[in-house]
C-alpha cells in the first residue's frame, strides 16, 4: 500500500484496502483476548490470595467467553462465497394478502437486521402488493460475511397469527419463501460469463409509486436465461442502465446456484442422500397465536421475545445453524 503507484488501479488498490482492514481487524480482536486471557491470570493469582479479587475475576471471565464465543463465530466463515454480499429474495406464499403482508413483515426484519450489524442495504427490486404486502422484493446486502450469514436463511419461513384482514379475528397460517445467493464478483465468479446470445432483454415500464422519472420511461429490465429458462428482473433504479446492471448481477449469482445445486446433486445421488431444503420445507415457525414462539426446525432453537426477533433479533438463530453446519462437516471428515 506504500507503493507509489498502488492507487493507479483505483479498483484492485480498494480490494486490497478491504482485506487489509479485514486482517487487521481480527489481529485487534486476538490481541485484545489474549490481553483479557493475560489479565485474569494476574487476577487468579491475586484472588488465591485475596478474596476481594473473585468479582473482578468473575467479570474477566463472562467478558473473554464472550469474547472468545464471537471469535468462534468468524472462524465458521470458511466457504469460499461467505464473506461475499448476498442478494436475498422474498416471496409469498399461497395465500393472496396475507402471505404479502408476511413477506412485508420479513423485509422489515431482515433490514433492520442489517441495520443492527453495520450491513449496507440496497432494494434491487419492488413490487407491492396489490392491497398491502408485497409480491415480490430482492435486496442486495454489503458487508463482510453477509451471505455467510444470511445463507442460514434460505428456505420458507411459516406464520401462524389472527389475521388483521380477517374481519371473523380467526388464525391463519401464512408461508413466505427466502432465496440467498451470494454477490458474485472478479474473484469468485468462477468464469460464470453472460453471454448476451443466450438472453433475451425485455424493458418496460416500473409500477410503483417511484419518482419524478421512473414511471415515465422504460426503465425497468428483465432478462431472461433461454439455456435455463432463468428469469431476473429490476426496476427500482431509475435509469435503465443500473437496472441491466442489477439484472447481471442477479443472474450470475442464480447461474452460480445453479451450478453449485447440479454439483450437490451429483454428490448426493452418490451418497444417496436428498437436498435438505425447498419449498415446502419450512425451516422457522413464528407463532403469534395462541402463544408467542419462533422456533427453527434444524436447530430446535426457540426464542419468546417474537416481537424482538421481528425487530432483526436472529443471530441465534444464525450462529446455530453456522455451528450445526460447522458440526456436520467435522463428522463428515
Amino acid at each position: 500500500m506504500n507503493e507509489p503507484d498502488f492507487w493507479d488501479g483505483m479498483d484492485e488498490a480498494q480490494k486490497i484496502v478491504q482485506k487489509s482492514s479485514a486482517l487487521r481487524s481480527k489481529l485487534e480482536e486476538w490481541m485484545l483476548i489474549n490481553k483479557q486471557y493475560e489479565d485474569a491470570e494476574v487476577l487468579l493469582e491475586m484472588a488465591q490470595e485475596e478474596e476481594e479479587y473473585l468479582a473482578e475475576l468473575e467479570e474477566t471471565m463472562l467478558k473473554l467467553s464472550g469474547d472468545l464465543d464471537a471469535m468462534e463465530l468468524q472462524l465458521l466463515f470458511s466457504d469460499k462465497y461467505d464473506a461475499c454480499n448476498a442478494i436475498i429474495s422474498l416471496h409469498p406464499g399461497a395465500g393472496g394478502t396475507e402471505s404479502q403482508d408476511w413477506t412485508e413483515m420479513l423485509l422489515r426484519m431482515y433490514t433492520r437486521w442489517a441495520e443492527r450489524q453495520g450491513l449496507f442495504v440496497e432494494m434491487l427490486d419492488y413490487l407491492p402488493g396489490d392491497e398491502a404486502g408485497v409480491k415480490s422484493v430482492t435486496l442486495l446486502i454489503k458487508g463482510v460475511n453477509a451471505y455467510g450469514c444470511l445463507k442460514a436463511e434460505k428456505g420458507v419461513h411459516r406464520l401462524v397469527r389472527i389475521s388483521p384482514f380477517d374481519s371473523s379475528g380467526r388464525r391463519h397460517t401464512s408461508f413466505a419463501a427466502i432465496d440467498v445467493l451470494p454477490e458474485v464478483n472478479d474473484e469468485t465468479d468462477e468464469n460464470i460469463a453472460l453471454d448476451y446470445a443466450d438472453i433475451k432483454v425485455d424493458t418496460y415500464r416500473a409500477s410503483g409509486a417511484g419518482g419524478q422519472h421512473i414511471n415515465k420511461t422504460d426503465s425497468a429490465v428483465r432478462m431472461t436465461h433461454l439455456p435455463t429458462g432463468i428469469v431476473v428482473q429490476c426496476q427500482n433504479e431509475r435509469s435503465q442502465i443500473s437496472n441491466r446492471m442489477a439484472c447481471e448481477k442477479i443472474l450470475k449469482a442464480k447461474l452460480l446456484e445453479r451450478r453449485r445445486a447440479e454439483h450437490e446433486a451429483e454428490l448426493s445421488s452418490i451418497r444417496g442422500e436428498q437436498q435438505e431444503i425447498g419449498w415446502g420445507s419450512q425451516i422457522r415457525s413464528y407463532v403469534f397465536h395462541p402463544y408467542s414462539l419462533v422456533k427453527d426446525h434444524r436447530t430446535n432453537v426457540e426464542a419468546g421475545n417474537v416481537q424482538g426477533v421481528m425487530d432483526g433479533d436472529i443471530n441465534q438463530f444464525i450462529d446455530a445453524y453456522l455451528r450445526m453446519q460447522a458440526k456436520n462437516k467435522t463428522a463428515e471428515i
